[in-house]
């Protein structure tokens, strides 16, 4: 079958083969660098994460949604020069915050690693995270106006590469220059993400460059409306992606805090902290390459049949997102509780990467669900209620993470508590607001039932198919193929057996 190349279908697929590539070699690269640095070290530079994060959302997470929205329903209507003069205006914008926040922070490093992060180590790390913090910022921007203007693959390219470059040049600088002490050795892998980070802010600048080149500026008469229209889209994604980082942040910093309120040695916290973060659940978000692709084409695709007014086309396409979702994400999160345990000792030489597998592979797929319904919102144009539905799913999560982590004898097992609760919330929260604004029925066998039944099929074979390999004496991973690839075939045989039409997803546009 020939795909159309500006159907949700064809980018959605693009993207995820690239993103699937790029999360295997970016998982290939944490596990490279989980054993260079060992899980103190990786905690630490867990720790200066969410500063990363915090402070793209306060300069650039509003303004790529404004450019993918915007540039979209320019494109559409032929006004390529207008387009151009979108992504001008947010990268000027960008550049302006950047400078504001980068000052503070250069100003009050030391207070905000020490008060904040809790650790004094992360100050050389925190300052280099600036320059990383400007060229990501550009990147995306640019990024975005290639998904908004329906140009999927200069993007994608552009991403794989830097996933090579990013683990080449940390591994690289890490083998070069280690031992180290600890804040150096966090400080070694900002710049190395440095170094990616430039190449791809470069390469996606001159492509775009080239794409409107003679494109004229959009009219001056519309500067105003075009700078409204920015705003209402960049304020609410720009709030509610802050707040969500900066409970993201809180979280990071109160879950090995709390271990210790709980009883437990500063270094052991620190350690569990790192096995938890950066290798549990990395692992069980491997497969989420494809939600992260589909969340990237449903917006602008949503914002154009939103401004043609055509509910049955919003509503047929939010229903074949969450049918993809489900139908991708149940197997394999059963498949990985069944041989994580024995994948993680395998990829990263620590027995507790396999702990809680099960109860957070059932808080990542309902946080899949929670991101393509908050995607379809913003793309609706409904900011606002994404807004609510994540602050109060993010509180949710924080507040399970203060109150449960610091109990003793619960300890780290509390988190995922607060990962199915604040889940499950946000995804409630949000598929209310979309039923109330599209009139979609809720197609609970097709999106639950039909897949969740299959999985649970596939995944209580599975185990018994892994053991009785393991007990033959076949190489772990042998019977880690063996049981997925057996996982797989069960799997799709139980989804037809059921009715379940898996070809409506070949008629994703």
């Amino acid at each position: 079958m020939k795909l159309d190349r500006t159907s949700m279908l064809y980018g959605t697929l693009l993207l995820t083969g690239t993103g699937i590539a790029g999360q295997f070699l970016g998982f290939v690269y944490r596990i490279l660098l989980s054993r260079l640095i060992g899980a103190e070290i990786m905690g630490l530079y867990q720790l200066i994460m969410p500063v990363y994060s915090v402070l793209l959302s306060l300069t650039a997470v509003g303004l790529t949604a404004a450019v993918s929205n915007l540039s979209a329903g320019y494109y559409a209507r032929g006004q390529r020069g207008a387009a151009a003069q979108v992504l001008r205006r947010c990268l000027l914008c960008f550049l302006g915050l950047f400078g504001v926040l980068a000052t503070v922070t250069a100003l009050l490093y030391d207070p905000i690693s020490v008060y904040l992060l809790g650790d004094a180590r992360t100050q050389m790390g925190l300052l280099l995270l600036l320059p990383c913090i400007l060229l990501t910022g550009v990147e995306n921007l640019h990024k975005h106006f290639f998904y908004g203007t329906g140009a999927i693959r200069p993007p994608a390219a552009v991403e794989l590469c830097e996933q090579v470059i990013r683990a080449a040049a940390v591994l690289g600088l890490l083998v070069l220059f280690l031992p180290q002490n600890p804040e150096r050795t966090v400080a070694i892998i900002v710049v190395g993400m440095i170094v990616c980070e430039l190449f791809s802010s470069i390469t996606l600048m001159l492509l775009a460059r080239r794409r409107l080149a003679g494109e004229k500026l959009g009219e001056p008469g519309a500067s105003r409306r075009m700078n409204r229209q920015i705003l209402a889209i960049a304020l609410p994604v720009g709030f509610t992606s802050l707040l969500g980082n900066l409970m993201g942040s809180a979280n990071a910093v109160l879950i090995p805090q709390r271990l210790v309120a709980a009883g437990a040695e500063v270094s052991r916290a620190m350690e569990e902290f790192g096995v938890l973060c950066g290798m549990t659940m990395p692992m069980l978000c491997l497969p989420t390459a494809f939600i992260g692709a589909l969340g990237l084409v449903l917006m602008p695709k949503l914002a154009q049949g939103a401004a043609l007014g055509n509910t049955p086309l919003i509503r047929r396409r939010i229903d074949r997102s969450m049918l993809a979702t489900s139908v991708l994400m149940f197997p394999a999160m059963a498949l990985l509780v069944v041989v994580g345990p024995t994948l993680g000792q395998l990829l990263f030489r620590e027995e507790g990467v396999g702990r809680y597998l099960l109860p957070l592979s059932v808080g990542v797929l309902l946080s899949c669900w929670q991101a393509v319904l908050g995607c379809a919102l913003n793309g609706l144009g409904r900011q606002k209620a994404a807004a609510r539905s994540s602050i109060l799913s993010g509180g949710l999560q924080l507040g399970c993470t203060y109150l449960l982590l610091g109990l003793p004898g619960v300890g780290i097992g509390g988190y995922w508590v607060g990962v199915v609760a604040s889940s499950a919330l946000g995804a409630l929260l949000n598929w209310f607001q979309v039923r109330r604004v599209t009139g979609l029925k809720l197609r609970l066998f097709d999106w639950g039932v039909a897949p969740g039944l299959a999985a649970l099929l596939t995944g209580l074979t599975g185990n018994l198919l892994f053991r009785v390999l393991l007990d033959s004496g076949v190489g772990e991973w042998t019977a880690v193929g063996a049981c997925t690839l057996f996982g797989v075939v069960l799997y799709l045989a139980a989804l037809q057996a059921q009715g379940v039409r898996l070809n409506r997803l070949f008629r994703l546009r």
